[in-house]
């Protein structure tokens, strides 16, 4: 589940100047066919675009134009009178010329990949990539100006007479008309950035200093700020894939782009004091994550001038109706080429049809002042953990008007004062906090600073407690406070038992992000849920509370965990971990047992005191936010961790002496035009002898649920260990297969391969204590595997895996084993 998605579709669909000249219509031939990529200008002036693949073009300028003029290579250009300032739906007819009647020029169906120019050009642009742009270069350093804004779009009647924006018609005074589509939209975000950008090619590291932020909308919601800079990547029109919403799309100047692309010559013209080829492009298939649109080349250089991309209308992806993306290159030193002018629009919608109201995304990024070969110590790059300033965010007029690259036109000026007059109504204000509610889980109080919370666990079922009730907060000033507190209480109504958990943890040192922690719960929990242990003292994992499953959920444990930790960043995604904690444990159920074996007889209660070391390691990560907690700004990054852990008897009493060693490893990857892929890889060793209670349990899902890092045919306890090796792989194809199958095609359905192993064995000596009446098996002849196929974005919202258990079928020593099974999930993803 996508919370930030989630939160984006609340508002979005909650709400579901003017320009002088505004034209739209449709361009055919006389065999009424669309006429595809056909220029269209206005008479006398610069603004112009071309045809989509239906004919179809918008237009519009804040000047009053006369005429328009539509042309295409093979048919006489055509003059349109435009009698009105605005002409929508205008069918325009294109002629033939008479001379070329026998070599019309014709931009449909598959292109020729042989004695092809425009795939000879685009030869020409691999060969020359390296020597264009930043990689040409050790170091460069430039300023970089962002804007990104949100639009509801489709403003109609209905939407303004609606019962739901009574009292706030005022908005609508803003109301313009997309340049693209042709829509009308109403701005409700708008957020502006300053930067300066710093990067080596040798050691291949860039930093970005953030110079001033300004905002409007919802400003005080990290969790939009964070969707739009995840949604708005930086992106490099040269590389082989271009990666949009967590998706790869083929770039039309990938190496793969000859069989995914059809490519045409259309035109050469001079652009500034360039000689350049206009090339048009388009997909070869359906379905596939592709774009279309043209790009001028230099002939020379052969880099790129200018390059517009528009997403096929086909494309596997959810909730994007629309993608649009403009780059401008300027010439350096007579030769290199660099990205001036960077402009991306998307239209978010619940489906693709025409005229489904949606919400426009739009980013215009404006570089300048490049500067070359400065070098900088690798220190600068890998300093600066904490980075916060104040300041940035409350910078002045004086300072905007300095540094913006693009003055703000007349209507985004008034979109600072729409937006904050609107976050004073008080049903907007219901609005947007139920959307926050939403998001988050927790429920505000304006009036405290505490949250209600999270909603989401306030309901929940197992054998030992039946029917659970939950209630919890926390304190929450704002989304940077340098300490919180939470806690919770739940009741059991089948053990008629109260349970509660308390925790707090407070922020230092900013810098290297200093924290100490600690806490206590009492509680009831399936501890044989995970292979690596959580340092959360209040979690609880799913499997604690399922309402169906696929057998009895009764192996589940009393547990009493007190915990203190202290924790440091001294270097950027770099975590060390250093925490104590002592927990008692013993059966919640009638029906399990935790007994084993002492000097003096039977025991069932386990207590123990622990010292944990950890390191944890996340290469690439983006975090926001510079309080205590933060948030991921992204998840395309891998985690390394590695823990040892010290069980001392000679501490408060506890029971046992033992060194458990852990690591895990989980890495995505994206495999191109193949989708993504998902590794783990987990391992363990806990020396000494120690009983049920501390030994790793191979993690089971009795859940009909699917839940990765789990094995869906496993019982809970059907195998334990105090040595493991564990492996799984998923990978999501994204439609790769499906997109070539006919009849199901239009589905957009989604291809799942998942396959999962472990192995691992118990000592004879952790079998002598064992006295809880369990028999210890581990797959330790060989590894135990199983594997899953799985469909996934069925109504876009939902994923069925069909499960099947590889080995360990033997029905004298593994009677009840699971051969088949089917699991699934629900989420919002692109």
């Amino acid at each position: 589940m996508n919370p930030k998605l989630l939160l984006t579709f609340f508002f979005f669909g909650v709400f579901s100047a003017f320009a002088q000249t505004k034209v739209s219509g449709y361009v055919f031939d006389e065999d009424n066919q669309p006429v595809s990529f056909a220029n269209v200008i206005l008479k006398g002036s610069t603004h112009g675009t071309i045809t989509d693949e239906n004919g179809k073009f918008y237009l519009e300028s804040s000047q009053t134009w006369t005429s328009l003029t539509v042309s295409f290579l093979g048919y006489e250009t055509l003059n349109v009178p435009l009698v009105k300032k605005i002409n929508y739906d205008l069918k325009l007819i294109l002629k033939e010329e008479a001379a070329q009647l026998n070599q019309v020029f014709i931009v449909a169906g598959k292109q020729s990949k042989k004695n092809n120019p425009a795939i000879d050009l685009l030869r020409k642009i691999w060969e020359h990539r390296r020597k264009n742009g930043l990689k040409h270069y050790k170091q460069y350093e430039y300023n970089k100006y962002e804007k990104v804004e949100f639009d509801i779009n489709t403003i109609d009647s209905a939407l303004i007479n609606s019962k739901l924006f009574r009292g706030m018609e005022f908005v609508f005074d803003e109301v313009d008309t997309s340049s693209v589509t042709g829509k009308t939209y109403l701005p409700i975000f708008i957020n502006e950035a300053v930067s300066t950008v710093y990067g080596d090619n040798l050691i291949k590291k860039e930093k970005e200093v953030l110079k001033g932020n300004k905002n409007s909308g919802f400003s005080d919601n990290q969790v939009i700020i964070d969707f739009v800079d995840d949604l708005y990547s930086d992106y490099d029109i040269y590389d082989n894939y271009l990666k949009f919403f967590d998706k790869s799309f083929v770039s039309p100047l990938s190496r793969t782009g000859i069989g995914t692309y059809n490519y045409v010559l259309k035109d050469s013209a001079f652009i500034g004091n360039k000689w350049c080829y206009n090339i048009i492009y388009y997909p070869r298939r359906k379905n596939e994550l592709t774009f279309k649109g043209d790009f001028w080349v230099a002939d020379s250089t052969y880099a790129i001038k200018e390059i517009n991309l528009q997403a096929s209308k086909s494309a596997n992806i959810n909730w994007v109706k629309d993608i649009y993306i403009e780059q401008e290159f300027d010439v350096v030193n007579d030769s290199i080429f660099l990205v001036k002018r960077d402009y991306m629009m998307s239209d978010f919608a619940f489906n693709k049809k025409e005229k489904s109201r949606g919400v426009y995304g739009k980013r215009t990024t404006l570089y300048d002042n490049y500067k070359f070969d400065i070098e900088k110590n690798k220190k600068f790059y890998e300093e600066e953990v904490y980075n916060y300033d104040q300041d940035v965010y409350d910078r002045d007029d004086a300072f905007w008007s300095q540094n913006r690259l693009e003055e703000l036109n007349k209507d985004e000026t008034g979109v600072y004062k729409m937006l904050d007059t609107l976050k004073t109504v008080k049903k907007f204000k219901r609005l947007y906090n139920l959307g926050s509610i939403l998001a988050s889980g927790y429920i505000e109080f304006n009036e405290l600073p505490l949250d209600y919370g999270p909603i989401f666990s306030t309901f929940g079922f197992n054998e030992v407690e039946g029917l659970r009730l939950r209630a919890g907060g926390r304190t929450y000033f704002g989304r940077n406070d340098l300490w919180r507190l939470e806690g919770f209480t739940a009741y059991g109504f089948n053990d008629d038992k109260f349970k509660y958990g308390i925790s707090g943890k407070w922020l230092l040192d900013k810098r290297r992000r200093l924290i100490i922690s600690g806490g206590n719960r009492r509680d009831v929990e399936q501890i044989g849920a995970s292979l690596t242990t959580s340092t959360d003292v209040l979690g609880r994992s799913l499997a604690s509370s399922a309402v169906i499953g696929t057998g009895t959920n009764d192996k589940l444990t009393s547990i009493n965990l007190t915990s203190v930790a202290v924790e440091l960043e001294p270097w950027r995604n770099v975590v060390f971990r250093l925490g104590a904690n002592y927990r008692t444990l013993e059966s919640a159920s009638p029906t399990f047992s935790l007994d084993y074996y002492t000097d003096s007889g039977i025991e069932s209660e386990v207590k123990q005191y622990e010292t944990a070391f950890s390191v944890s390691y996340f290469p690439k990560r983006k975090m926001t936010g510079f309080g205590v907690e933060r948030l991921n700004a992204n998840d395309d990054y891998a985690s390394i961790f590695a823990q040892v852990s010290r069980g001392d008897k000679s501490m408060f009493n506890s029971d046992f002496d033992y060194t458990k060693v852990q690591l895990s490893y989980i890495q995505p990857w994206h495999v191109g035009g193949f989708g993504r892929l998902t590794t783990t890889i987990e391992a363990g060793k806990t020396f000494g002898e120690v009983p049920l209670g501390l030994l790793s349990v191979i993690p089971g899902n009795q859940s009909y649920f699917s839940i990765y890092n789990t094995f869906s045919q496993l019982d809970f306890y059907e195998f334990v260990s105090d040595t493991y090796t564990s492996l799984q792989l998923e990978h999501n194809f994204n439609g790769r297969f499906f997109s070539r199958i006919p009849f199901l095609r239009k589905l957009n359905l989604r291809e799942i391969v998942s396959i999962r192993g472990v192995w691992g064995e118990v000592s004879q000596e952790n079998k002598d204590l064992n006295a809880s009446g369990l028999i210890y098996r581990a797959p330790d002849e060989k590894m135990y595997y199983e594997y899953s196929l799985g469909v996934g974005n069925i109504f876009k919202v939902f994923r069925i895996d069909f499960n099947f258990r590889g080995n360990y079928l033997d029905e004298i020593e593994n009677p009840n084993a699971r051969k088949f099974g089917i699991t699934g999930a629900f989420g919002f993803h692109f």
